[in-house]
């Protein structure tokens, strides 16, 4: 058995290309690997000795409970071995990844992070600038959602700024953080909603503040889905991520 011990490892947007190497590494040497449901059955490839547990979390929604989830951590860590965690996109953006690094930190369970390309990074896949000279000069990241289910309060804040907001979890919310930027005057204020980030179904709406309740009406996006509202969501330019083909080996 190996050591006690958690790895959380960010797996990025989707595309199970888009894990780092050392990610890779941790797999390999994994006895158990919990993952999201956002995670690609691929990667479990690379872990094909290791206990595959789903854990299912998803946008506030879960088939384990958090506190489920870290004590199944903390258990299989000191009867197993080493843990992997794969998590989507980076652990520590909006993941909860804190929260298990503490519960196995407190059991005395030794532990790595493994980051992984966050979904912050997923406009540069379409085109949308996050950061432009002469367009926008700084860029925000938050929820939509706040715990106990109603709209973030940062999403107010949001509107009232220049900066490109970012907003995670708010497909659901949408008509209540338009109405948000509604009440600011910023009606003209381009917005993209990218859904399904790197992966092969991924789409990309644009239009405005006024507009894009009813174009995501008719093209009815699905979770997860990333929220830009900003100057720079009038560049997205492509309409789906094409993943990159591997070379055939003569």
């Amino acid at each position: 058995m190996s050591e006690h011990k958690l790895t959380l490892v960010g797996t990025g947007p989707g595309d199970p290309d888009l894990i780092t190497i050392k990610g890779v590494k941790a797999l390999e040497q994994a006895d158990v690997v919990l993952y999201d449901a956002l995670v690609s059955p691929e990667l479990l490839r690379f872990a094909p000795c290791a206990e595959h547990i789903p854990v299912g979390k998803r946008a506030g929604k879960a088939s384990l409970s958090q506190e489920t989830i870290n004590s199944l951590i903390v258990d299989k860590a000191l009867n197993k071995g080493h843990v992997v965690r794969l998590k989507g996109g980076d652990p520590f953006v909006f993941g909860r990844g804190f929260e298990e690094l503490q519960y196995a930190e407190q059991h005395g369970i030794d532990t790595e992070v493994v980051i992984g390309i966050s979904s912050i990074m997923l406009p540069g896949l379409y085109g949308i600038p996050l950061t432009c000279r002469g367009v926008n000069q700084g860029f925000s990241i938050l929820t939509a959602t706040s715990a106990d289910g109603s709209v973030s309060g940062e999403v107010g804040k949001a509107a009232k700024t220049a900066s490109t907001a970012l907003i995670f979890m708010g497909l659901s919310k949408l008509d209540e953080v338009v109405t948000h930027y509604l009440n600011e005057g910023r009606g003209d204020l381009p917005v993209a909603i990218i859904s399904n980030g790197s992966l092969a179904e991924a789409q990309v709406i644009a239009g405005t503040v006024n507009s894009i309740v009813d174009e995501a009406r008719d093209q009815k996006p699905t979770s997860p889905a990333l929220l830009i509202f900003g100057e720079g969501a009038a560049y997205a330019g492509r309409t789906n991520y094409q993943t990159i083909k591997k070379a055939e080996v003569i």
